[in-house]
C-alpha cells in the first residue's frame, strides 16, 4: 500500500464517520413542555441581538430558496406550513421528497429549518401578544430569520450505517448539485466531520456550486463533538464557515470549533428549534448557528435578487463587529454576526469571495484532475428533474518554454560533471596499479613525523 493510498484511506474513515455531531446538538436535545401562547417566541433572543428583526425592516427573504442538506424536514410541522417548497432524497433510504427524517439524528433537519425560515403558527384560541415578528408569521411557534424564504429539504443519511450503502462522499456532492439544479440561491449545510480533508468527489460539486452563483454556508463544528478545529466541508475555499457564540457572546468552549476558514460567528447556545411531529427541543451547537447566517443571507438575495455570492459573502463578513484578535482570527472569523448591518449598511464591492474560490483552490492542487461526479439519479421528486451538465473544470497550464530549457541546461550539466568524475576516477586507479605505494598510502592524520637531520645520534 502506497503512503498516498493509505492517506486517502484514513480521510475516507473519517469521511464516513461524518455525522451532525460537528454541528451536533452539543448539550443534547432539552425537549420543551406544551408552551403557552408565546413562550418559544420569546426564547429567541438571537433574532434582537443579531439585529435580525432590524434587518427585517428591509428583507424577509421572499422569493429565495435555501436548500437544507440535512437529515430530512418535516414538512407538516406547524411552523413550517407553507415553507417547504419541495425536495429530494440523496440517501436512498428516505423519501423521495426530503421530508423523512432519517439517520443518527433524525430530528436534526427540522431543528435547522424551523430556525432558518419558521413561520410560527397560530394557537387555537390565543389571544397573546407576541414578541416582534414580521406580518404574517404567527404569534407562537418559531419564527426563522427569513420567515418568508422557501426551504428545499435534501436528505441524507449520516452518522450510522445507511440501510441504502450510500456514504457520505456520495450523498453530498449529489445533494449539493441537487439544490443548485432546483434553484437554491443558499445551501444550508450544518454537518460536519473531524477531518479539514474532503474527498475528490466533492471537488466537483462545489465548483458547479460556485460557478453557478449560490451561497454556501457551513458549520464549523464543535468542540464537545470532537471538533477541535474545523472540518469538512466547512475548510472548502468559498464556503461561509459559521462559529458559534455563547450566551455572553463569546467564542463558546464548547459549541464551536476554530480554524483559518471562520468566516463568521453567531450564537450557538440557548438555542430553541422545531422537532419532528410538531413538538419543540432545546439545543446547542453551531447547527444552529449556521442557519441563522444563512437566513442572513437569504435576507440579502430577497433584498438585491442580482447581487453575485461573492458580494453576498463580503457583506455579510464586512459588517461584522469585529471581535477576539483585532481583524480575522480563528475563533470569530471576520467578528460577530450583524444582521441589520448586513442589510442596510453601504459595503464596497469585493474583487472576488473573501473566503476563497474552490475552482482557485483545483487549479493549485488537483492539477484540473477532477474525478467524475456522481450522477444524480432521475426517479421522480415533486420539483423539477434536475439537470446535470458538467462542471467546468479549470485547465492545468502548461509549463512556459523558458522553464523547460531551464531543466534541460540543468540535466545536461549534471550528465557533462558526472562524465568528468568517471574519467578522474579512472585516471587515478590507473597512477595506483603502476605506483603500489600510492595504493597503500596511510591517511592523513595531521601530525609530523621526526625528521632526521642527519647529524649522528
Amino acid at each position: 500500500m502506497t503512503r498516498a493510498t493509505a492517506r486517502l484511506r484514513r480521510t475516507a474513515s473519517a469521511l464516513l464517520a461524518m455525522t451532525v455531531a460537528g454541528a451536533s446538538l452539543a448539550a443534547g436535545l432539552a425537549v420543551a413542555p406544551a408552551a403557552q401562547a408565546d413562550a418559544e417566541r420569546d426564547k429567541q433572543y438571537w433574532l434582537a441581538e443579531s439585529g435580525i428583526t432590524k434587518a427585517w425592516e428591509v428583507s424577509k427573504g421572499s422569493g429565495v430558496k435555501v436548500a437544507v442538506i440535512d437529515s430530512g424536514v418535516d414538512g407538516q410541522h406547524p411552523d413550517l406550513k407553507g415553507a417547504v417548497a419541495g425536495g429530494y432524497d440523496a440517501s436512498g433510504a428516505g423519501n423521495p421528497d426530503g421530508q423523512k427524517s432519517i439517520g443518527a439524528k433524525p430530528e436534526h433537519g427540522t431543528l435547522v429549518a424551523t430556525m432558518l425560515a419558521g413561520r410560527g403558527h397560530q394557537p387555537a384560541g390565543s389571544t397573546a401578544s407576541p414578541s416582534p415578528a414580521p406580518s404574517g408569521a404567527g404569534p407562537a411557534g418559531i419564527v426563522g430569520v427569513a420567515p418568508e424564504a422557501q426551504i428545499l429539504s435534501v436528505s441524507t443519511w449520516l452518522g450510522s450505517a445507511n440501510p441504502a450503502g450510500k456514504s457520505d462522499q456520495d450523498q453530498i456532492p449529489e445533494a449539493v448539485r441537487w439544490a443548485v439544479d432546483n434553484g437554491a440561491k443558499v445551501i444550508n449545510i450544518s454537518l460536519g466531520s473531524t477531518t479539514p480533508q474532503w474527498p475528490q468527489s466533492w471537488d466537483a460539486a462545489f465548483l458547479y456550486a460556485e460557478q453557478k452563483d449560490v451561497v454556501i454556508v457551513a458549520a464549523a463544528g464543535n468542540r464537545v463533538g470532537g471538533n477541535l478545529q474545523v472540518g469538512a466541508p466547512a475548510t472548502i475555499p468559498g464556503v461561509l464557515t459559521v462559529a458559534g457564540l455563547d450566551r455572553k457572546g463569546v467564542a463558546s468552549v464548547d459549541s464551536s470549533s476554530q480554524g483559518i476558514s471562520i468566516g463568521v460567528a453567531a450564537p450557538a447556545e440557548n438555542l430553541l428549534g422545531g422537532m419532528p411531529g410538531g413538538g419543540y427541543a432545546e439545543w446547542a451547537g453551531t447547527s444552529g448557528a449556521t442557519p441563522i447566517v444563512a437566513g442572513v443571507a437569504a435576507l440579502i438575495r430577497s433584498k438585491w435578487p442580482e447581487m453575485s455570492a461573492k458580494q453576498v459573502i463580503n457583506r455579510i463578513v464586512t459588517t461584522a463587529k469585529d471581535a477576539g484578535a483585532p481583524g480575522k482570527d480563528p475563533l470569530y472569523g471576520f467578528g460577530v454576526l450583524n444582521a441589520e448591518a448586513a442589510l442596510k449598511d453601504s459595503v464596497p464591492e469585493a474583487a472576488s469571495n473573501p473566503l476563497g474560490s474552490i475552482s482557485d483552490w483545483i487549479r493549485v492542487h488537483r492539477r484540473g484532475n477532477l474525478s467524475t461526479p456522481a450522477p444524480v439519479p432521475t426517479t421522480d421528486v415533486p420539483s423539477a428533474v434536475p439537470t446535470l451538465p458538467e462542471a467546468t473544470v479549470p485547465a492545468a497550464e502548461a509549463p512556459s518554454q523558458r522553464d523547460s530549457a531551464l531543466g534541460a541546461a540543468v540535466v545536461i550539466g549534471f550528465a557533462v560533471l558526472f562524465v568528468v568524475i568517471i574519467a578522474a576516477a579512472a585516471i587515478q586507479l590507473r597512477r595506483a596499479a603502476r605506483n603500489p605505494r600510492l595504493a597503500h598510502e596511510e591517511p592523513d592524520t595531521g601530525v609530523l613525523d621526526a625528521v632526521d637531520s642527519g647529524g649522528k645520534p
